[in-house]
């Protein structure tokens, strides 16, 4: 009998394995790809089977599971967190001279003349966050902070469906710590407001202020209610240490390990092109 039950246990742990697998995999190429290979109800069905497995069987449910996206109990405070590599915020150029004025800069710090390659992408108006992923599993999400010392967000970001829960790809490194924007977009923005208003609420102001507001909430079911989403544009850190030639192979590296990048980004070669 005993040896019965754990065969079923067994079997039962290798399907929901399997069905995180098909779930993450359809979520890289909905949300990394914009190449869904399945319909949403295909998608739904498959994500039902999952919770069904889980409810019944609580041992098989796991952090990174597609089915924890809902929120969890309200947390008291927001724990501080350290950035191991500080992240400095952005400086601007108002007008083409400044624009030359940071290309000359760049030409004299790396020593190099004629054209130099330059990754473009739109800046979205969001709160910048880190995601730290141990051997492919999201294991801590932070905001910036004063670019020093952040708060721990990751209940929260956990409930944002392009932020993958599990890396896709099999030469993921033990230990990385992704960049980027979390955003709410025009469209669900200006739903969100409709709904506001018409609940007699008070709406925000810009989709910055709704991002930030939704994603510092202390209770997650509420972010989890929030049309947030999240664009990737850089690699804090990486261990064993950084193997892409180039800021554009980073960005398609993270890619293709499910994370969604701008789709505006661009590799272009000096500053006029």
């Amino acid at each position: 009998m005993v040896g019965k039950v754990e065969s079923v246990d067994s079997c039962l742990a290798e399907q929901a394995e399997a069905l995180r697998v098909q779930l993450h995999e359809h979520n890289r190429r909905y949300y990394g790809l914009d190449d869904p290979v399945i319909t949403d109800s295909e998608y739904d069905h498959l994500l039902r089977q999952l919770q069904e497995i889980e409810q019944h069987n609580p041992a098989l449910r796991t952090p990174d599971s597609p089915t924890q996206r809902v929120g969890s109990a309200p947390l008291p405070s927001f724990e501080s967190v350290v950035h191991v590599v500080p992240m400095l915020s952005l400086d601007n150029a108002f007008d083409d001279d400044e624009l030359r004025d940071f290309d000359r800069r760049v030409h004299t710090r790396l020593g190099i003349e004629g054209d130099i390659d330059y990754v473009c992408e739109p800046k979205l108006d969001g709160i910048a966050v880190s995601l730290l992923y141990e051997n492919g599993v999201l294991r801590q999400a932070a905001t910036r902070g004063d670019g020093y010392n952040g708060e721990n967000i990751t209940a929260n970001i956990r409930t944002v469906a392009s932020v993958p829960l599990r890396l896709h790809g099999d030469d993921i490194p033990p230990l990385l710590e992704v960049r980027g924007e979390v955003y709410m977009p025009l469209e669900g923005f200006r739903a969100f407001n409709a709904d506001a208003l018409a609940r007699g609420d008070k709406p925000f102001v810009n989709p910055r202020n709704a991002a930030a507001g939704s994603l510092r909430q202390l209770d997650s079911s509420i972010t989890a209610s929030r049309p947030l989403e999240m664009c990737a544009y850089s690699i804090g850190r990486m261990e064993p240490g950084l193997t892409m030639a180039n800021h554009m192979d980073a960005m398609l590296q993270l890619q293709h390990w499910g994370l969604l990048i701008n789709g505006l980004v661009a590799r272009v070669n000096g500053i006029d092109a």
